[in-house]
Order: C-alpha cells, then structure tokens, then sequence
C-alpha cells in the first residue's frame, strides 16, 4: 500500500487491535515492524559511511549487483537478482517498467477471486502469493521460491509495508531486501525511484513502451496544470471516511497530493493533524469544518464511500460539494509508474473541468 489507512474499526479489524497504536505509527501494517528491522540491516549491506556506494548499481550480464535503497542501506549480490518476491503494489510498478516477480504478499486478489485494482497490470493467476491480507505472509511457501530480492514500499522506514513484525526477522534472513520510501516525497521522484531500481534489475526504461506511458503522464500532467491555471480556483478537500470519524488529508504527506499541489490544486490543509501526521480526525458532526468545491474519497476497500455515506451521516449529504455532486474517486493505492498515474491525473483533471465554485 502507499499511504496509511485511518485508524477506523473496519481497517483496524484486518490490521491491528490498538487505534492508538496505530495513530502514533502512522501506520497499521508498519507500527512496530521498525522495531524488528532495525538490526537487521547490517545484514543486507552497507551504509551511508560508504563513500563508494552510489544510487543504483548493477551488472545484468552475471557480475556483482548492488542497490541503494530508502533506508540509506546498499544490497549487494554476486548477480543481478532473477527471482524476486514484492508486496503486491511495488511487483505491479515493476511489472510496468518490465521486471517479473515470481511471488507477492498483500491483496492482489478481491474476495470473488478476481485480480484487486492494486495488483495493476499483473497477471495474478501466474505468481505465487503468500499472503492476500495483513499479517498473512507464508514464510515457508516464500523460502521454497528460492529468493533473491524482496521489494516492498515504506511509509516509515526502515519498516517495510506488509512485512509481518513477527516474522520480519525470519523473512529478512531469507533474502536481502530493498525498500522504496512512497510518503513525504515527490510522486515524479518516487517513480524515478522504482526506474532506477527496474533498471538496475535489467529493465529497459528507455523502451518504446515505457517513452508512450511517460508522454502519456506528461501531458495529463500538462492538462491538470492548465486546468488548475483556468478559471474559478476551486478548493479541494481529500478525505478517508469511517463510520465515526471523517478524516481529512494532509496534502504535503501524501506523494500524489502533493504532485497535485505542485501542478495547481488548491487543497485543503488540516490546521490539526493526528500524532505523526497525514490525518486530522473529526466526528460527523464537524463534517463542515473545511469548505471545499471538490472532494476526493478514498476508495480503498475498509472506507466508506459517497454512497454509504448518503444513507448514514446526514452531515456528509449537506457539504456544499455533496449538494453539487462535485466527488471523486481517489485512488489511494495507484501503483507508482507512468502507466500507472497518468490516466488518473487525466481523469482528476477532466473531474476539475466540470466542476464549479460552490459558494
């Protein structure tokens, strides 16, 4: 996943017993994993102390392999890494730029057993997975894939997302691990990231594919841009929604919020946010507490959305922008490659075009 669900029974009961905890971390899946971390990364490389130790390095003809991850830790092979096991979102990103895995963890299958949006362009039925929902990870069906490399995004480092606390320890003996930091950065610098790191891997990223799907974000950033530089400037509010509690996003702790910010939106920002950020929390009754013309609904499965919310928080049905129909989708879990976000900045742009100030 790439950002921090809100602490709301319903995603708390799939990811952990204590909403304190949870609010203090940041995180759900990640709160103690640091903990279990911390002394493991001598194990997987190097440090910053290094001053040979560059961004990236590799050698995809059978030589030394070596990467410089978010944690600031360099992983070092004898080879360039073949088979190698992601949580699901990072395995899409690197299905996009061109990189296998043979394994993920994390929901890459709804309930009905079709392939979950956040598996993106993978086919689910041709890799293994150890563990659809949080804290599923079968370590020993992961030992028997023989990996090389394990991929996973971080909201708070050097924690990996998805990565079971109580069985970090043993995964992180099995394989040496990268981790891609998603939060508190640029999404144009996350998705350099995931570039580098595909094409250390042996990955093509100057291919004909992967020119169209950078043009085609390029100008659907071009649009949102031209867009926001266009007429009334209307206030935008993005928010994750739970039975009692409204939740309203910091823009500058999410990395696509903040892309959007930098290409014009005018977001809502919280003037009091929960211990560690990304969040302010308010109950339904002070659902007006922020003026928006534009409101963005986390749509990840544990949120209500706009049409729960009509049958059971009147306050929801009298916001301004409700009133007006002016809500959209925000897809808090997009995978972070061109394929990826360029539609979605295309479609937010188009959602900006057609709507109005409210007051």
């Amino acid at each position: 996943m790439n950002s921090p669900l809100p602490a709301s029974r319903s995603v708390l009961s799939r990811h952990s017993t204590s909403t304190d905890r949870a609010l203090s971390r940041r995180t759900l899946l990640t709160s103690a994993g640091a903990l279990g971390l911390g002394g493991l990364l001598a194990a997987c490389g190097g440090s910053d102390d290094d001053p040979s130790e560059g961004q990236a390095g590799a050698s995809t003809s059978g030589g030394p392999w070596s990467f410089k991850d978010d944690r600031g830790t360099t992983v070092r092979t004898d080879s360039t890494p073949k088979r190698i096991v992601a949580f699901v979102g990072a395995a899409a990103v690197l299905h996009d730029f061109g990189i296998e895995c043979v394994g993920v963890f994390g929901p890459a299958t709804l309930e009905n057993g079709e392939p979950d949006p956040r598996a993106g362009n993978i086919d689910v039925k041709k890799v293994t997975n150890l563990g659809n929902t949080y804290p599923q990870f079968n370590v020993e069906r992961y030992a028997s894939l023989r990996p090389e490399l394990l991929v996973a995004q971080m909201t708070e480092p050097p924690a990996l997302w998805y990565v079971p606390e109580e069985s970090a320890k043993k995964i992180e003996s099995l394989a040496p691990s990268v981790g891609i930091l998603t939060t508190k950065s640029s999404l144009t610098e996350v998705i350099g990231r995931f570039a580098e790191l595909a094409a250390s891997l042996g990955a093509d990223v100057d291919s004909a594919e992967l020119s169209t799907d950078r043009t085609t974000f390029e100008t659907a950033s071009d649009h949102l841009r031209r867009t926001t530089g266009s007429g009334a400037r209307l206030k935008v509010m993005a928010i994750s929604a739970a039975p009692d509690l409204m939740y309203v996003a910091n823009p500058d702790d999410f990395t696509d919020l903040r892309y959007y910010k930098s290409l014009g939106i005018d977001f809502v920002t919280p003037t009091k946010l929960s211990e560690g950020g990304f969040w302010h929390q308010l109950s339904w009754e002070n659902a007006d507490t922020y003026d928006a013309d534009l409101i963005l609904v986390d749509n990840r499965p544990g949120t209500l959305q706009p049409a729960d919310l009509a049958k059971a928080e009147p306050t929801w049905a009298r916001l301004p922008a409700v009133r007006a129909g002016q809500i959209f989708p925000w897809v808090n879990e997009e995978r972070f490659s061109y394929a990826g976000y360029g539609p979605r900045i295309d479609d937010l742009a188009a959602a900006l075009e057609k709507s109005k100030k409210t007051a």
